[in-house]
């Protein structure tokens, strides 16, 4: 079996700043990180690799080459190759355009039997990267994935997607895009093994260009975007609460209507 899986290096999320002139993220000192949900995709792919030893994995990510520290921990955990797709033709890239990028790459690697992918990334939150992916590559798709097994001796998946108010049970043929949530799995620690295989110079880490994956670059990077982020700001703190004081409860509901015509709201 061959599986994809689309990761992605994303800023600590805990350690973010936004600059209050410019209203732009402070990155400088800033740890990057895999992002949660991918994390938890790249683990299902690997215990399914675990059940079928044949099974190889290949994960998929888009980004500057800093990158490549990201990839070397999806090997490092388990992943057979990782590729890097690297080229300033697609930055500023949008989810749409994102999208057109990585399907670019999956079809140059060729067959495959299952993508998988996180439902959202920390830095965005837009959850659409995944499913336009499915999309453009003509894929079934299950969002919200909870819980998987193969079925019908490896052709199909069954899954659990997750609603707010239960779940939902979906049989897929393969192949098809599952995104992950942290419901999921528990995701592992990188091995020793797997360490020493990535630090290695001859580690199947690749970087693919804009011309490597032959994508038509009138649908990608920052101009072809049709989305963009007008500004990034922090929430000013709200004011104090107010604590009604009284010796009795009468006193206390006098008072409390005292504050409210202040406030002109009785």
């Amino acid at each position: 079996m061959k599986i994809i899986v689309c990761a992605k290096q994303v800023p600590d999320t805990t350690e973010i700043r936004i600059n209050p002139e410019t209203g732009t993220l402070i990155r400088d000192g800033v740890p990057s990180i895999l992002n949660p949900d991918d994390s938890n995709a790249l683990e299902e792919a690997l215990r399914i690799k675990d059940e079928y030893p044949d099974t190889h994995v290949t994960v998929i990510s888009m980004g500057p080459p800093q990158a490549k520290e990201m990839l070397m921990e999806c090997m490092a955990k388990g992943a057979d190759e990782c590729i890097l797709i690297s080229d300033r033709a697609v930055g500023g890239s949008d989810t749409w355009a994102t999208s057109n990028a990585i399907a670019a790459a999956v079809r140059k690697v060729g067959a495959f039997d299952l993508i998988f992918a996180g439902r959202q990334a920390i830095d965005g939150d837009t959850a659409q990267v995944g499913p336009q992916i499915a999309e453009k590559l003509g894929l079934p798709q299950v969002t919200y994935v909870k819980e998987m097994e193969l079925v019908d001796c490896e052709k199909a998946v069954m899954v659990k997607r997750a609603l707010e108010d239960g779940y939902q049970e979906i049989k897929v043929e393969l192949p098809c895009m599952l995104t992950a949530i942290k419901d999921l799995n528990k995701p592992r620690y990188m091995s020793v093994k797997g360490i020493f295989k990535a630090c290695q110079p001859d580690a199947p880490i690749r970087t693919w260009s804009a011309a490597d994956i032959e994508v038509d670059l009138g649908t990608v990077g920052l101009k072809a975007s049709p989305t963009n982020v007008y500004k990034s700001f922090t929430p000013k703190p709200k004011d104090p609460g107010v604590f009604v004081e009284g010796e009795t409860p009468s006193e206390q509901v006098e008072n409390l209507l005292s504050e409210l015509k202040k406030k002109h709201i009785v």
